[in-house]
Formats: structure tokens, C-alpha cells, sequence
């Protein structure tokens, strides 16, 4: 009898160290494949979140661009309009756009969206500003030279000009930061 499970145990033993041996083999290999497609998906996450971060910078340097006075007199002026129709228009589009954008807050850092608010409202105050020291029914001449001249004298950097640079350095840290 003894002969006999000494005779078993010569087969099974064997079979038992090369079942162990296997299982922790192939236990390793599937972790690490395990581990190495997590990577891949981050590394894809990253690489998409990079990219939507991106778009988010471009769409509101783009926004920045259209605030700008010189920009918003090239769009809005028209001969036959007053001065008040065309700062409407100014105002309309302004808050049109920021509402536009409103979803690339979640892709930029909160010291740029603040930025961006406050260029926004800084426009804002100086087109109302302008426009009200201009009579009723002024043209819309009156407004663009107004508009002109607040740009080409005021010794102050543009709101939009220091949002821009926002935008730019942190763009360049979202590219370049690994």
C-alpha cells in the first residue's frame, strides 16, 4: 500500500510543482500586461486632454481677438447706424461669445478663466463708458474715432493684450510640461 502512494506521489508531485510554477509565471505575465494597457490608456487620456486643453486656449484667445476694439469696429460699423446701434451690436456679440465659451472653464486653469471674465467686463465698461459720453443719435463714426482714440491714448496695457499673454504662457505649459 505505501508502494503504491509512494508511486502516486512520484507522478503528482511533479505535476503539482509545474501547475504552481505555471500559475505564478502566467499570474506575472497577466499583471503586467494588465499594467501595461493601463499605461497605454493614459497615456491616451493624457494625449486627449492635452488636446481638448488646447482647443480650449484657442477658442478663447480667438474670443480675446473678436473683444478687441479694433476688431469689434471692423465687424460692427456701418455707415447708417448711431452710435448707440452700434454699441449694442458691440455688447450683444460680447456677451453672445462669452456665453459661447462658457464650457472652456473646465479645461483651463482658474487663474485664466478669472482672467478672462474680467477682460470681458473690463470691454464691457469701457464700450459703455465711450458710448455714453456720446450724445443720442450720434453717429456710429462718433463711436469708432471714441473707440480709436481710447485705444491709441491710453497708456495702460489692453485688457485683451494681457489675456492673450495669460492664454500664451499657459498653452506653453499645457505643451510643454511632461
Amino acid at each position: 500500500m505505501l508502494q503504491e502512494i509512494l508511486e502516486i506521489l512520484k507522478y503528482v508531485l511533479p505535476a503539482v510543482v509545474v501547475l504552481i510554477a505555471t500559475s505564478l509565471i502566467v499570474n506575472k505575465f497577466l499583471v503586467k500586461e494588465i499594467e501595461r494597457k493601463q499605461l497605454s490608456i493614459f497615456k491616451e487620456n493624457a494625449n486627449l486632454t492635452i488636446q481638448m486643453r488646447l482647443q480650449a486656449y484657442e477658442r478663447l484667445a480667438i474670443f480675446i481677438e473678436r473683444m478687441h476694439p479694433n476688431s469689434m469696429i471692423h465687424r460692427f460699423y456701418t455707415k447708417d447706424a448711431t452710435a448707440q446701434d452700434m454699441q449694442l451690436a458691440m455688447l450683444q456679440s460680447i456677451r453672445s461669445e462669452f456665453e459661447h465659451n462658457l464650457s472652456q472653464q473646465l479645461y483651463v486653469s482658474s487663474e485664466v478663466w478669472q482672467t478672462i471674465v474680467a477682460v470681458k467686463e473690463q470691454e464691457i465698461t469701457m464700450i459703455n463708458r465711450i458710448g455714453a459720453s456720446l450724445p443720442m443719435g450720434a453717429p456710429a463714426g462718433d463711436l469708432v474715432r471714441a473707440l480709436s482714440e481710447f485705444v491709441m491714448t491710453d497708456e495702460t496695457e489692453l485688457p485683451t493684450k494681457i489675456a492673450l499673454e495669460t492664454i500664451n504662457r499657459e498653452a506653453k505649459r499645457v505643451l510643454f510640461t511632461p
